[in-house]
């Protein structure tokens, strides 16, 4: 694999599958800066439940794109290109190599191969419709839709789920998206990890974060403002974190819960990045 030929490192993968830690150990060898494509940790207090990579982990590393963004307020795929370009700038600028890692498929996507989005203005009377449905419904119907585009959802995010069949209804058809890759020589890294060592890594991390302190994490954020109801809306950890300290779900069944739910995350984020062809897999 000739990385020193590229201009741009691309690494992907499932989640707790290594990326954070090879995309340091790329940047320390081949004079890298990091650009993180997650979209939950561009938001500033989403650190242990996110798995946001901390000060000494970083190794003196510059990372961009991480603690950007209220989560009081939606950061869209749009803002989150706007804000990695700029980054991509002055890594250039630097003369330094700009490796973009994430397991956010659609982020990576939009950034590396400049993929327009389609401006479809919100459809009041739809959503009313929709919002009437359960998220098992909504993800049936975006799958029938629009597949490589649910491939990329969580079925539990119904917020997200009604805007995506809002655009592929608005355009009468599943979108051909325009696109305006970037302008620069890529490589595309993929961590390789067995299903049974992967499953096994999920739920010993999230045990470090709740013994790491996920739990008064989510405290704190509601307790300076955010609803539980956002906290839902941001998925995964933060959803059943709200479950729990609402009382709607015992420490136990939020543990299992959680399990489950971040390893069929893992499924999805694999279903989406193995339709790339560019991707080189890398036995982490």
């Amino acid at each position: 694999m000739k990385i020193e030929k590229a201009k741009i490192i691309i690494i992907v993968g499932p989640t707790a599958s290594g990326k954070s830690d090879l995309a340091v150990k790329l940047a320390k060898k081949h004079n890298g800066e990091i650009i993180s494509a997650d979209s939950r940790q561009v938001y500033k207090g989403l650190d242990i439940g996110t798995g946001k990579i901390t000060k000494r982990e970083m190794k003196g590393v510059t990372h961009y794109l991480l603690d950007v963004a209220n989560p009081k307020r939606r950061f869209t795929v749009a803002d989150f290109v706007h804000h990695a370009h700029k980054a991509l700038e002055k890594i250039l600028e630097k003369n330094k190599t700009p490796i973009i890692v994430g397991g956010t498929g659609f982020y990576i996507q939009a950034l590396v191969d400049g993929i327009v989005l389609p401006d479809v203005p919100p459809n009041a009377k739809l959503r009313t419709k929709l919002e009437k449905k359960s998220a098992a419904q909504l993800y049936t119907a975006i799958k029938k839709l629009d597949p490589l585009r649910a491939a990329s959802l969580d079925p539990n995010n119904a917020r997200r789920l009604i805007r995506a069949i809002e655009i592929a209804k608005a355009l009468g058809k599943v979108p051909k998206l325009k696109s305006n890759p970037l302008p620069y020589k890529t490589i595309f890294i993929g961590t390789k990890i067995a299903p049974a060592i992967l499953k096994e890594k999920i739920r010993t991390r999230l045990m470090k974060r709740l013994q790491s302190g996920m739990v008064n994490e989510a405290k704190r954020l509601h307790a300076r403002g955010l609803s539980w109801k956002r906290m839902e809306e941001l998925g995964l950890e933060y959803r059943y974190l709200a479950y729990f300290l609402q009382n709607k779900m015992t420490r136990e069944e939020m543990v299992e819960k959680l399990v489950t739910e971040i390893w069929h995350y893992s499924r999805r984020q694999m279903t989406w990045f193995k339709r790339d062809k560019r991707i080189k897999w890398m036995p982490v």
